[in-house]
């Protein structure tokens, strides 16, 4: 069945940024492995300028996001919702749906729904929606609806806890991403108005430094050096393959790998419990 899901990975953030803290590493992993790799921004960023209009703010912004995109030979797309003020409208449901079928998505990374970042929240409501949707003929779209549901992964929020410092429940797998810690580095460093915004916002001196301690944090938790982290989403209306990890197998920690496929085989278990009783009735 894994034949089914395009080699085609879309990754959908609220910013400029996020993709390269989040899951860069990833990203660069599977386009390594000969995925197709697209990143979408829901915002350019615009409230993330210091000493700066929102206008020049958003211009070099996306210049940031498309030159750290070219690295890993990947698209970069921007839907132009504004920073701060994101929420979930129909525009951009279908715009995002409208991406989702034109790279033919078989894999689709964003934010999770308890990420502490309001903008994070709204991308994630907005993508997994449009996720669910992309195989269904009604949409009112002229693309093509794809053949099966992509598959749906959320990377790992600043801080790992939720909007009230709570703790996340662990990753369901995380991805040893030493070998490229230098191109996510890369990536990332294209972000240079951001400097001074974390460190008026998240007080941090070091914006760089402080991100890869974050990687770093996540390899020791994993048995690596540095690691990227991930759940995957199992919900109804979505596949349960394993496509990411099993094409990144070898870049899984042992533990990870293990506690994946437990988690998974467990949340099937479960489902099907409930599909049983629901025929009972």
């Amino acid at each position: 069945m894994h034949s089914i899901f395009p080699k085609n990975v879309v990754a959908i953030h609220a910013h400029p940024d996020d993709t390269e803290i989040f899951c860069a590493g990833t990203l660069k992993l599977l386009a390594d492995c000969g995925y197709s790799v697209t990143i979408v921004t829901l915002t350019p960023g615009g409230m993330g300028g210091i000493n700066s209009t929102e206008k020049k703010t958003i211009a070099l912004r996306k210049k940031e996001a498309q030159k750290a995109a070219e690295l890993i030979n990947a698209g970069y797309i921007c839907l132009d919702g504004r920073d701060g003020y994101l929420f979930d409208t129909l525009k951009l449901r279908l715009d995002v749906l409208k991406i989702i079928r034109q790279k033919e998505a078989g894999i689709i990374i964003t934010h999770r729904p308890d990420d502490y970042h309001s903008d994070h929240r709204a991308t994630c409501q907005i993508v997994d929606a449009s996720a669910m949707l992309s195989s269904l003929p009604n949409v009112p779209l002229k693309e093509k609806p794809l053949e099966v549901t992509p598959l749906l992964y959320h990377s790992a929020p600043l801080g790992l806890s939720d909007p009230l410092g709570r703790m996340l429940d662990k990753p369901h797998f995380y991805v040893n991403v030493g070998s490229v810690m230098e191109t996510k580095m890369q990536m990332l460093e294209c972000h240079q108005s951001q400097i001074d915004l974390m460190r008026v916002m998240h007080k941090m001196d070091d914006f760089y430094g402080e991100m890869k301690k974050l990687i770093r944090s996540l390899g020791t938790e994993s048995g690596c050096e540095f690691a990227e982290a991930f759940w995957q989403h199992l919900g109804g209306g979505y596949q349960k393959n394993s496509v990411l990890q099993e094409a990144l197998q070898k870049f899984l920690t042992s533990n990870a790998e293990k506690k994946s496929k437990s988690i998974i085989t467990q949340k099937v278990r479960e489902i099907k419990k409930i599909i049983a009783k629901q025929r009972m009735r």
